[in-house]
């Protein structure tokens, strides 16, 4: 481990997932210096996976999931300047510039700025009434409060990927009249085979969640006290709530502006350093080279966030690393837990396995006979032995996967 002395600064711009774990590991690691995270969010760093899951449906709010003790902060001198915006880095003095006005020196700079909703250019977005994204606290508080003063309770979501899917589940948990307008031939068609589309298709039409495809979404106007939200066929759906969930932009303009390379998000190398060599990029605003797929890849998900911090703090500690993992995900929606490990980009063929119990299967995505991933509904022995699959990168029998008579083991599958 390289040297580090107390008179050195570490920042991190961004204290959500990524930006928080590391620096908890980077002092974990050695370093003997300040650590100095910024962030926008006034809240104190939490948990965002349950915004669309439990902060809607229960009362408990971030403060029952924090993502590190408050005392922790103190123990481990870890500062937190919230509610601060990081405006400029001016890397030949080493040094950003801050919204208070301040200007904060630094060793080693982390860029953890994550991304944000978008909102498309759709005529009248800017003056409906409750319409809301999903992307931190303030908006979960905010859907919430605009549902609980709402008296019909109907909601549009408007996007049919993960986050619009949670949130829809998550209303209806609530009473509410919930439709889902996806602009696509299908729900999830950027991320899942057609079996998974159609299958949480069926599974929200089974809970009187309206999700209607192929939906194109150009105006938005108002009616009295709510909107009516208008589709390009002049199909119009009345909605006291509108929740937007349409994808993300990637916060990379600070490092664009700074002269840091961009490509589909800030570029770094198997530590986590960009093309300046005192500083690193974590998180989702990340692109980086995965070695198991052979190629590079930004990843939007809690695990890479945690797993790429830990690696840049090792780097910046002198350890040798290379961040090398397979990728992992989950949703929850109803009573159905949906794990994914792996990235399925390239597939050409896929194997199901239908388990007894209802709501239960498995999807294995093939390029020829390498395992690219895993989608495993309310079955999480699949996932963890798909896992170690791809991991492993042994070759399976894909008749023996799809065989329910063969039991479900590491050595049942394998090819011969």
């Amino acid at each position: 481990m390289s040297a580090t002395t107390k008179s050195q600064v570490c920042v991190v711009i961004g204290a959500s997932h990524a930006g928080v774990n590391f620096a908890f590991n980077l002092r974990r690691e050695g370093w003997e210096g300040q650590i100095i995270l910024y962030d926008i969010d006034k809240e104190f760093p939490y948990h965002r996976p349950p915004l669309s899951k439990a902060y809607l449906t229960s009362d408990a709010g971030t403060e029952q999931s924090l993502l590190f003790p408050r005392e922790n902060y103190e123990t481990d001198q870890v500062t937190l300047k919230l509610g601060i915006a990081v405006e400029n880095i001016n890397r030949n003095d080493k040094a950003i510039s801050l919204s208070d006005g301040a200007v904060q020196s630094y060793d080693k700079l982390i860029i953890a700025t994550g991304a944000r909703p978008f909102i498309p250019p759709i005529k009248g977005i800017d003056t409906a009434k409750n319409l809301f994204p999903m992307r931190t606290a303030e908006d979960a508080v905010n859907i919430r409060k605009a549902f609980n003063a709402s008296g019909k309770k109907r909601v549009v979501v408007i996007g049919g990927g993960y986050i619009g899917l949670e949130t829809a589940a998550s209303l209806k948990k609530l009473g509410a009249s919930v439709v889902v307008l996806e602009r696509e031939e299908r729900i999830l068609a950027r991320v899942t085979a057609p079996v998974m589309s159609e299958f949480f298709t069926k599974l929200h039409q089974n809970n009187d969640v309206d999700v209607i495809t192929s939906k194109n979404v150009v105006s938005i106007e108002q009616n009295g006290h709510s909107n009516l939200v208008i589709c390009d066929d002049d199909t119009k759906f009345e909605a006291d709530l509108i929740v937007v969930g349409v994808g993300i932009r990637v916060n990379t303009e600070l490092a664009a502006e700074a002269g840091l390379d961009i490509d589909n998000g800030i570029k770094v190398d198997e530590t986590a350093r960009t093309n300046d060599e005192n500083i690193y990029a974590i998180g989702d605003c990340t692109y980086h080279y995965n070695p198991h797929y052979k190629c590079n890849i930004r990843l939007e998900s809690v695990q890479n966030a945690v797993d790429q911090g830990k690696a840049a703090a090792k780097a910046i500690c002198g350890e040798d690393v290379v961040y090398d993992t397979i990728p992992w995900f989950w949703s929850d929606q109803f009573d159905v837990k949906l794990q994914m490990v792996g990235l399925s980009n390239g597939f050409n063929d896929i194997v199901i396995r239908d388990e007894e119990a209802d709501n239960s299967f498995s999807a294995w995505y093939f390029k020829d006979d390498e395992l690219l991933a895993v989608d495993a509904v309310n079955f999480a022995k699949a996932y963890v032995l798909g896992t170690r699959f791809i991991k492993s990168g042994q070759k399976l029998d894909k008749s023996k996967l799809a065989d329910l008579a063969i039991p479900f083991k590491p050595n049942s599958f394998l090819a011969e």
